[in-house]
């Protein structure tokens, strides 16, 4: 693959992965002028971006079949299309019911384009190439909370918050032209794929057996639920509690997101010296360090906005390190099952985020103790379910390696 096809599908697959974080960080912002809209409070427009997590977790395992069976593109498209209906009907929408609704089935199409990539980056790139792909989507889905709440505090304000979602529309539009037009197919069409519930279970079974699979899928997927503890806390924490103004939650939304950025380009780096799994070690040590001293700085109000800004900021950094790393190492033992790999993959983190997401709507309004709390279990679990599985990894491979030296005899 020459340079120049490599960065081209590396920015056409950035597309389909930036359809989500655009969608989930766009309209925070205008959380409080939806609530006045519609006639309802702050907490219940956020069980629209709850039900949001919850489509994209179960739309997840809806196109990793699919893709598998009838190709990565058909599927896409549809997906699509769901998600520019539902765009529309958010932009229509009269009552925050029907705005948790539209945001659920527009989840259910926006997520083909996140499973469509991990698995095309699976089909296209050989698997020593994987983690250093990933790393550079995160670059691109750490870079969207920079330019996306901004965007919408700037859009809310000029144009109201239905603006947003024509917005949201019109992206939607030019993702989906980009795929028909430019992005190759990468998987052909498997006849002999079953779509039955049995044969389909099998296929998760199988895929979610596999000790490498399991174990940074689920850790990484741990991880990755303090990212969506701060998209659905941000708001109440930096709106509420410090009282800041949209254009300036926007503002810093998106520097915070720099620490995502950051961590993508350094992970590229540290590639270049270190194996995925020794970074991960690191990560999530120091993510489970630095998530107890957000906690206990928060607990005994010693943080302010400014050490508050700080510890979410290092926190997210080492979540952007680990879970290229855990992405890449979950799909690297699959070829034929890469679509159900990756929408299980896909299914956790955002199954996981949505629970993360929806605790958040517990807080208080008078600290940013419940986030520090959830990040803190999120690191702590994480790491250990990492080491334990590891071990399982060693055993697996010992029992591999005896039972071939047992086959030779």
């Amino acid at each position: 693959m020459t340079k120049k096809r490599y960065i081209f599908l590396v920015l056409i697959l950035g597309m389909l992965i930036a359809l989500s974080p655009f969608s989930i960080d766009m309209y925070l912002p205008a959380f409080g002028d939806i609530a006045k809209s519609l006639h309802t409070t702050s907490a219940r427009v956020e069980l629209s971006l709850s039900s949001y997590f919850i489509g994209l977790a179960f739309g997840q395992l809806l196109y990793g079949p699919l893709m598998d069976r009838f190709g990565r593109k058909a599927p896409l498209y549809f997906g699509l299309g769901l998600y520019i209906i539902a765009s529309v009907g958010c932009f229509l929408s009269s009552s925050v019911e029907m705005l948790i609704t539209m945001r659920l089935f527009q989840a259910l199409g926006g997520c083909a384009a996140q499973v469509a990539c991990i698995a095309m980056v699976r089909d296209l790139f050989p698997v020593s190439d994987i983690a250093k792909v990933y790393a550079l989507l995160f670059v691109v889905l750490g870079a969207s909370p920079l330019l996306a709440p901004t965007a919408g505090s700037y859009l809310t304000l000029a144009f109201g918050w239905q603006s947003v979602f024509v917005v949201l529309l019109a992206i939607s539009v030019m993702v989906l032209f980009a795929s028909i037009f430019v992005l190759p197919e990468s998987y052909k069409p498997d006849p002999t794929y079953s779509l039955k519930p049995g044969p389909i279970v099998s296929s998760f079974l199988s895929v979610i057996r596999n000790p490498q699979f399991y174990t940074y899928a689920i850790s990484g997927s741990i991880a990755f639920c303090s990212l969506f503890a701060y998209v659905g806390g941000s708001s109440l924490v930096f709106m509420d509690v410090f009282g800041l103004g949209k254009r300036e939650f926007g503002w810093l939304f998106a520097g915070i997101a720099v620490g995502f950025i950051g961590a993508g380009q350094v992970n590229t780096q540290l590639l270049k010296r270190f194996k995925s799994e020794q970074i991960i070690a690191i990560s999530a040590i120091s993510q489970v360090v630095f998530s107890a001293m957000f906690l206990i700085g928060a607990l005994n109000g010693w943080l302010g906005l400014v050490g508050t800004i700080a510890m979410i900021f290092i926190v997210l950094f080492f979540v952007g390190l680990t879970n290229p790393n855990t992405s890449a190492l979950s799909m690297a033992p699959f070829t034929r099952n890469a679509g159900v790999a990756s929408a299980l993959l896909g299914a956790m983190q955002l199954g996981l985020g949505a629970v993360s997401s929806s605790a958040m709507g517990w807080f208080s309004g008078k600290s940013a103790v419940p986030l520090a709390t959830i990040m803190t279990l999120a690191a702590g679990l994480a790491a250990l379910i990492l080491f334990i599985g590891r071990r399982n990894i060693v055993h697996k491979a010992e029992v591999d390696v005896n039972a071939a030296v047992g086959a030779g005899h």
